[in-house]
C-alpha cells in the first residue's frame, strides 16, 4: 500500500521538475525580451509600459478573485459537476473583467500616470478578459495534476510571443514607415502574447472538464462565491502588490526612464521568484486533502519540504545573477547598468519572501482572515519605507538611480519581517515548527560567492555571464546536493521513484 505522506511529496516533486523545467523555458524567453526592449525601445518606453501593466495585473489580480488557489478548495468541496464550478468561477471573473476593463479604458491616466500614451496603448485593458480566465483554466487542470498545461501556457507561448513580437513589430513600424508599431510595439506585443497563451490554456481545460452539465448561473450563487472569495481575493492581490507597489511609487517620484531601468532589474530578480509557482499548482491540493483528514504533521513537512527546495533554488540563482550584476543588467544596454544595487536588493527580497510564500499556501485555508491582515500590515511597510527612503534620498541630493536601489531594499525588509511573521502564525496552527532553513545554505553560498567575486575582479566582463554564471550556480549546486540535501530532497530529481523503502511512483 501506497505511504501517503511519500506520495505527496512524490507529487509535489513531480509536479516542481515539470514547472521548473518551464521556468528555463520562460528564462530563455524572457532575457530576448529585456534585450530587445531595452536596445531598442529604449528605457522611457519601457517605463510607461511598466507603468501600465501595473493597473492592468492589478485589475486582472482582483478579477480572478483568488481563484488560483481557491478553486482547488471548491473543486474538492462541491458535488456538482466540475465543469459547472469552473464556469461559475470563470462567469463571475468575466463580469469582474468588464467592469475593470470599461473602468480603465476611461481613467487612462491610471496606467499612464506620464499622460504620454496612443489609442493602441488603450487596448491594453482587453487583456483582463484573457488573463482572467487563463488563470482560472490553468488552476482547474492543476487540480487534475496538469501543470505541462502550464508550461506551454506560460512559459513557452506567452514569452516567446511576447519576445518575437516585440523583435518584429519596431522594424516593421520602420519600414512601413508607421509610428504606432514603434511607439506601442511592447503594448501590441503584450496583448498578442495574453491572447495566445489563452488559447493554449482554454482548449485543454475543455478537453478535461467538458462542457457545463444543465448549468445555469444563478445570481445568488455567483454572489455568495464572490464574498466568500472576497479574503483570498484580498490575499492574492496584497501579494502581487509587494511586487508591484515599488514600480508604482517611481511612477509619482520618478521619470520614465528611472522606471525602465527599475523594470528590467525587477524582471530579471523575478525569475527566481518564478521557481515558487513551480510548486503551487500540486501544493494546493495536497493541503486542501491533507486538512481534509487534519493530518497537520504531513502538511508542516510538506511546508518544510517545498519551502526548502525554493529557498535553496532562489539563492543559488541570487548567487549567479546578482554578482555578475552589471554584466547582466548590460546586456539590456549601458543605460541599465545604474539598476544593478537595485537588482541586489530584489534578488534577496526573493530569497526573504520564500518562507512568506510555502506558509500562506497553507494559511489561505485555514487563516484566511488573519493571513490577509498581515499581507495588508506587509504592504503597508513596504510603502512607508519607500516613500520615506525616496523622500530622504531626495533630500540627499542624490540621483534617481539611488530611488531605485532604495525601492529595492524597502521591498526586501517588508518580505522578510512578513516571513518571519507567517511562520509562526502557521506553526502555531499545526503545532509543528515551520522552518525551510538550513545551515547548508550559508556554506553553500559562501564558497559559490568567493568564487564569483574571483571571477568579477580578475576576469573580463564577458566572462563574468559565461562562464561566470554556470560557474556559480555549479558549485552552489555541488554543495548543496552533498551536504544540504537529505533522502526526501532527492525525490525532486528522480523522475521514478519505486515503491521500496516507503517511496512511490513521481
Amino acid at each position: 500500500m501506497t505511504d501517503t505522506p511519500n506520495a505527496d511529496i512524490a507529487a509535489l516533486a513531480k509536479g516542481g521538475r515539470t514547472n521548473f523545467f518551464g521556468f528555463l523555458l520562460r528564462l530563455a524567453a524572457r532575457l530576448p525580451f529585456l534585450f530587445i526592449a531595452g536596445r531598442l525601445y529604449g528605457p522611457a518606453a519601457l517605463g510607461r509600459f511598466a507603468s501600465a501593466l501595473v493597473a492592468v495585473e492589478l485589475a486582472g489580480q482582483f478579477c480572478t478573485l483568488g481563484q488560483k488557489r481557491g478553486l482547488a478548495q471548491r473543486l474538492s468541496e462541491d458535488d456538482r459537476h466540475a465543469a459547472n464550478v469552473v464556469a461559475d468561477g470563470a462567469l463571475l471573473s468575466l463580469v469582474l473583467s468588464a467592469v475593470a476593463a470599461v473602468g480603465l479604458w476611461f481613467l487612462p491616466g491610471l496606467m499612464f500616470p506620464s499622460g504620454n500614451y496612443t489609442q493602441v496603448d488603450r487596448l491594453l485593458v482587453t487583456v483582463i478578459f484573457p488573463a482572467t480566465l487563463t488563470d482560472i483554466a490553468l488552476a482547474a487542470l492543476a487540480y487534475r495534476y496538469d501543470v505541462a498545461t502550464t508550461v506551454r501556457s506560460r512559459s513557452v507561448v506567452e514569452p516567446w510571443t511576447l519576445s518575437i513580437a516585440a523583435g518584429l513589430l519596431w522594424p516593421l513600424g520602420h519600414w512601413l514607415g508607421t509610428p504606432v508599431l514603434i511607439e506601442s510595439g511592447l503594448s501590441i506585443a503584450y496583448i498578442l502574447s495574453i491572447y495566445t497563451s489563452g488559447i493554449v490554456a482554454l482548449v485543454p481545460l475543455v478537453r478535461a472538464y467538458g462542457l457545463p452539465r444543465q448549468w445555469q448561473p444563478h445570481p445568488w450563487r455567483i454572489a455568495r462565491l464572490a464574498w466568500a472569495s472576497m479574503p483570498l481575493a484580498a490575499a492574492d492581490a496584497v501579494e502581487w502588490g509587494t511586487r508591484k507597489l515599488d514600480i508604482a511609487i517611481l511612477g509619482l517620484f520618478a521619470t520614465p526612464t528611472a522606471v525602465g531601468v527599475y523594470y528590467v532589474a525587477q524582471q530579471v530578480a523575478s525569475l527566481p521568484q518564478k521557481l515558487k509557482t513551480s510548486f503551487e499548482p500540486i501544493l494546493g491540493p495536497v493541503i486542501t486533502r491533507n486538512l481534509k483528514e487534519k493530518n497537520h504533521a504531513a502538511i508542516a513537512k510538506q511546508v518544510c519540504q517545498v519551502g526548502f527546495w525554493i529557498t535553496a533554488a532562489q539563492a543559488g540563482i541570487a548567487l549567479a545573477l546578482g554578482i555578475p550584476g552589471r554584466a547582466v543588467m548590460g546586456l539590456v544596454g549601458p543605460h541599465f547598468v545604474g539598476g544593478t544595487g537595485a537588482l541586489a536588493f530584489l534578488l534577496a527580497a526573493e530569497v526573504a519572501a520564500a518562507t512568506a510564500v510555502v506558509s500562506e499556501a497553507a494559511l489561505i485555508y485555514v487563516a484566511r482572515v488573519r493571513n490577509l491582515l498581515v499581507s495588508l500590515a506587509t504592504i503597508a511597510l513596504q510603502g512607508l519605507l519607500t516613500v520615506g527612503g525616496i523622500l530622504a534620498v531626495e533630500r540627499a541630493g542624490q540621483g534617481e538611480l539611488y530611488r531605485d536601489a532604495v525601492a529595492a531594499a524597502s521591498l526586501m525588509l517588508a518580505l522578510g519581517v512578513a516571513s518571519l511573521v507567517k511562520a509562526r502564525m502557521l506553526a502555531g496552527y499545526l503545532k509543528q515548527p515551520i522552518n525551510n532553513w538550513r545551515w547548508s545554505l550559508v556554506g553553500a553560498g559562501l564558497v559559490a560567492g568567493g568564487a564569483g567575486l574571483l571571477i568579477i575582479g580578475f576576469a573580463p566582463e564577458w566572462a563574468h555571464i559565461l562562464p561566470g554564471i554556470p560557474l556559480i550556480l555549479g558549485i552552489y549546486g555541488w554543495i548543496i546536493w552533498r551536504k544540504g540535501f537529505g533522502p526526501d530532497d532527492r525525490v525532486l530529481f528522480r523522475r521514478n521513484v519505486g515503491s521500496k523503502g516507503g517511496e512511490v511512483a513521481a
